[in-house]
């Protein structure tokens, strides 16, 4: 079997795809998908996630300092694509998909209910790699749906289909 030169930009994929969710210092929830998200740390636990400077959602976490990494199922790819292709400036995208919100446990900003798995972070670097800045967030908490998870405490993923 040959090999061809593959896309530099989908060559890590498929990892999970996250929705970050975030809130402005006017109050307002926003809610964008994000092609770069990872674990970045072990001890202390921390994520980074890309966003690009032109996005709504960047100024917010910019200013404010947090976001929550949301996991989505399979059921949930009509609210993944809309999220990811409209932007907050021209709507309250919360109120068009009528999306369930909880407040966080150690952050301002929006947890999206309905996803199974919610992780809050606050912001304490970031890196500017070209056409994103990657924000490193250390986890603050992590939400999961009581059947994801086991004694330990740990996720199970295999249990959920994400999208």
């Amino acid at each position: 079997m040959g090999k061809v030169q593959g896309n530099m930009k989908s060559c890590l994929q498929p990892v999970p795809k996250v929705l970050v969710s975030c809130r402005g210092i006017d109050g307002k929830n926003n809610a964008l998908a994000v092609a770069y998200c990872c674990n970045c740390s072990f001890d202390p636990p921390m994520v980074m996630v890309g966003i690009v400077p032109s996005r709504h959602s960047y100024k917010m976490v910019k200013e404010t300092g947090v976001f929550v990494v949301n996991l989505v199922t399979e059921e949930q790819k009509e609210m993944f694509d809309y999220l990811g292709s409209h932007s907050g400036k021209d709507e309250d995208k919360f109120v068009k998909l009528n999306i369930k919100v909880e407040e966080g446990i150690k952050v301002n900003a929006p947890l999206l209910a309905d996803c199974p798995v919610n992780i809050e972070c606050k912001v304490v670097d970031s890196i500017v790699t070209g056409s994103h800045e990657m924000f490193v967030g250390k986890i603050e908490y992590v939400h999961a749906d009581k059947s994801l998870v086991d004694e330990e405490g740990n996720i199970k993923y295999s249990d959920v289909a994400l999208l």
